[in-house]
């Protein structure tokens, strides 16, 4: 019922016109569907444990026999840990993060990176294995990793079982991203880059990071989803783009009419993706559509002012859950950057919180990210039942 003169009740319609144009240019980059409420599509907010701490550090006492170093023995993990995957096994958490040794020379990039494995029973403990599970060998991708390594995992399950690993091949000269599949998280087979076949080889020689297979909650498992008959993925450093695959190995890029990878998400001025935006964890289908959790990279020049320069903080993007090529609703600020000191300390301290894993434990959303390029954290979310997913 309308109560008050004419003038009153125009005014108060007018600034809870106000009240929601802020309300939607606050969480929603574009509009949502007719009928949404705004930012409810949003996974978090998460979270810091209380007193947080890094939890996985380096180690300088980790010792591994490399196939293939000259040294032989390395301290695989002695100089930074950090931008983990993470999935849920038998009732437990496995995070499986980036290693650097203290080879190389002492920059970003200059090291050689392997790929650890540690273990929870509440998401925020863990124990280490004593050897890296995934590591440049002389195998058929040693030209792709090596002195570089093997960088940046994002982990998600298969129907059957079978897990799939997204990561980073560097040599010190170029990079790509490739696939490596195993049944126990320990023993690693390797498939080389995931679009070396697509397209008659087009994309072989294409430099690219990044890639984040869209997933579905079944139980506490984490499931590569199929929609419209395809698997399909985000991936992307700079721009966001999507491919998609019949088997979760071999993977063609979605192109645009000109023939190129099709823009998904691109940098947005005076945003805190303003320089860069890029793929977090692997994507998560949801009765409201698909969730893209990314990084951004803020700009020194027309950046997000309430941001340092080169600041990696967390965004959400919201894309359709029938065409996983329409951008439904995006953030226009951060929803989780770097606080902590930790975050801002190490050998990238203008400051990173870089998600790269979640899962869903003790009806909680847990978020692993790489802070400073040199250390592993972890926010989470209030407990929620799956029915508000």
């Amino acid at each position: 019922m309308n109560v008050g003169p004419p003038r009153v009740r125009t005014a108060r319609r007018l600034a809870r016109l106000l009240l929601c144009a802020v309300a939607l240019r606050l969480f929603a980059f574009t509009p949502l569907p007719a009928g949404s409420k705004s930012a409810s599509w949003l996974l978090g907010p998460f979270v810091r444990p209380h007193d947080t701490q890094p939890i996985i550090a380096p180690n300088k006492d980790s010792l591994f026999h490399s196939p293939i170093a000259a040294a032989g023995a390395v301290r695989w993990e002695s100089l930074h840990t950090f931008n983990p995957a993470a999935i849920v096994r038998l009732g437990n958490i496995y995070v499986l993060y980036r290693a650097e040794d203290d080879s190389g020379s002492m920059k970003i990039g200059g090291h050689t990176s392997r790929i650890g494995l540690a273990e929870s029973e509440d998401g925020i403990h863990f124990k280490r294995d004593l050897v890296p599970v995934l590591f440049p060998a002389d195998d058929d991708q040693k030209k792709r990793e090596w002195p570089g390594g093997c960088e940046d995992p994002r982990i998600v399950e298969a129907e059957d079982g079978t897990y799939i690993l997204t990561y980073t091949q560097w040599n010190h000269m170029t990079f790509d991203a490739a696939i490596a599949t195993s049944k126990d998280l320990r023993t690693w087979v390797k498939h080389g880059p995931a679009f070396v076949k697509a397209r008659g080889g087009k994309y072989q020689n294409l430099r690219f990071k990044s890639l984040g297979i869209v997933t579905r909650l079944l139980g506490d498992r984490l499931i590569a989803a199929k929609i419209n008959g395809k698997y399909w993925m985000y991936w992307g450093e700079g721009e966001i783009h999507l491919a998609t695959s019949q088997n979760l190995v071999d993977w063609d890029p979605v192109e645009d009419q000109a023939g190129r990878p099709r823009v998904l998400l691109a940098k947005r001025p005076h945003r805190f993706d303003s320089q860069f935006p890029e793929v977090g964890p692997p994507p998560l289908l949801t009765a409201r559509g698909i969730i893209l959790i990314y990084n951004g990279k803020n700009a020194a020049s027309k950046g997000d002012r309430n941001l340092p320069a080169e600041t990696y903080s967390v965004g959400e993007a919201l894309f359709s859950a029938k065409d996983p090529g329409k951008l439904l609703a995006r953030t226009s600020q951060p929803v989780f950057k770097p606080e902590m000191p930790f975050e801002k300390s190490g050998q990238y301290v203008a400051g990173t919180t870089f998600a790269e894993g979640l899962v869903y434990f003790n009806h909680q959303w847990f978020l692993y990210y790489g802070s400073a390029d040199s250390f592993v954290g972890v926010a989470m979310t209030s407990k929620l039942p799956k029915s508000a997913i």
